[in-house]
């Protein structure tokens, strides 16, 4: 019998690894001027420049704007995309992205350790740069993510990467920029197949009883500038006391944000909330503390029978009007390819394009603290963005026909188009007959 399973593992992970027809190697270094001309380049900023240019060395951008006042010299490779759109590379926010592979076999899992308070772990040294899946959202656009730990009470630390390189070192962008933390669920279930309330009630005591004693150690570890007996996890948790690190929080309800920001407001720390199902309800508390939220994919049911059943599509517009900082998100690391789709239906509820374009671009950016290198077509900012024939944000119009992450060009192959181009020659073979 364990043969047997042990075989059956082994088939499918050789299943999984032989589909790709071809290795995609990681992109060269930039080495030479690039200048795209002709182009609708959003910025990400909220302007737009029609017929524009954007030109770019040694991975940073060097100049952007009218295409029709600007010449470039001999050794300058210039792409022309007239009709075409630039757009700043989407960042996909809290995802599990190269910790797992095949969600059926465990030993390709690897974004959660075994307990329930890891505030040391890092998710970045666990990030496969090997994977098939990063490639199939380069393709859409996707061109950094914040890699994240998930499970238990405190998860560990995130770090953001682009999604291109050899190893963890090669993709690693900003490492360990934040906690991750589970807020207790106070909702008490009425299921049939639940504890009783009172057992449940006993039990969100019991862990908010933990979580303060946890804090309240770490804060006070967190004040001795030479311990005598280094601790690991309260020394990942001096960050949060000292602002070099964020925690993020993922918490649904409006009773359940505010407890958490009360809760946070003892020892200093400011959150990012994540997932934020009834934000919506609380926008005046989140703005006043300056919380910002990473907004659960909006092609969801909503959190409550009896809400609109449109309210995760205008959810986004709801907190841009009410002036909370904010982000979308997507779920898992396979559904990480529709990101730029989320946004798009934010736009077609209240959000314009290019309000929308930036909820996956500088806003994010700005929440994971590496705005001033990146998320917006600047000059002296990194040159990661990509060509699209047409609205990034559509399903129907993405085509990214070159991207560039810090000016290094891309391959755009991936596993999906391998096995399209496969399957497309087997059956013209056959009509052909």
């Amino acid at each position: 019998m364990k043969q047997y399973i042990f075989s059956l593992l082994a088939f499918l992970t050789s299943s999984q690894i032989s589909y790709g027809q071809a290795t995609i190697y990681p992109a060269k270094a930039q080495n030479k001027p690039i200048a795209i001309i002709g182009a609708t380049i959003h910025t990400g900023t909220g302007k737009v420049i029609e017929n524009g240019y954007i030109s770019f060395d040694n991975g940073k951008i060097t100049g952007i704007g009218d295409a029709t006042v600007v010449k470039f010299g001999s050794n300058t490779e210039v792409i022309s995309a007239s009709g075409k759109h630039v757009y700043p590379g989407f960042i996909s926010p809290v995802t599990n992205l190269g910790l797992t592979e095949i969600e059926a076999i465990k030993a390709t899992r690897d974004f959660q350790e075994v307990g329930d308070i890891n505030p040391h772990v890092r998710s970045i040294i666990a990030y496969n740069t090997d994977s098939k899946v990063p490639n199939t959202l380069r393709s859409n656009g996707i061109l950094m993510a914040q890699v994240t730990p998930q499970g238990g009470l405190i998860s560990g630390q995130s770090s953001v990467v682009e999604l291109d390189g050899w190893n963890w070192e090669d993709a690693a962008y900003k490492t360990d920029i934040a906690i991750h933390l589970n807020w207790p669920n106070s909702r008490i279930s009425a299921s049939p197949f639940a504890p009783s309330a009172e057992v449940q009630r006993e039990r969100i005591q019991k862990t908010m009883t933990e979580l303060e004693n946890y804090f309240a150690q770490a804060q006070g570890y967190a004040t001795m500038s030479k311990p005598d007996v280094t601790n690991t996890r309260f020394q990942a948790m001096k960050g949060l006391f000292n602002g070099s690190k964020k925690l993020f929080v993922a918490a649904e309800s409006a009773k359940d944000i505010t407890a958490a920001i009360n809760f946070l407001k003892q020892y200093g720390v400011k959150p990012v909330i994540v997932g934020g199902a009834e934000a919506h309800l609380i926008t005046s508390l989140l703005k006043d503390n300056g919380v910002s939220v990473i907004l659960a994919e909006p092609q969801r049911l909503p959190e409550r029978v009896a809400d609109d059943v449109y309210l995760p599509y205008k959810q986004a517009k709801i907190l841009h009007d009410a002036g909370v900082d904010f982000a979308i998100s997507a779920d898992g690391y396979w559904q990480q390819r529709n990101l730029p789709f989320m946004a798009g239906t934010a736009s077609a509820y209240g959000l314009n394009k290019e309000q929308a374009l930036a909820a996956i671009t500088l806003n994010t950016a700005r929440i994971l603290g590496i705005d001033k290198t990146t998320g917006s077509l600047e000059v002296g900012k990194d040159a990661t963005m990509f060509i699209s024939n047409g609205d990034a944000l559509d399903m129907i119009t993405n085509d990214v026909e070159h991207a560039f992450i810090r000016g290094k060009s891309l391959n755009l192959d991936n596993l999906h188009k391998q096995l399209y181009k496969r399957y497309s020659e087997k059956y013209d073979a056959v009509k052909a007959k």
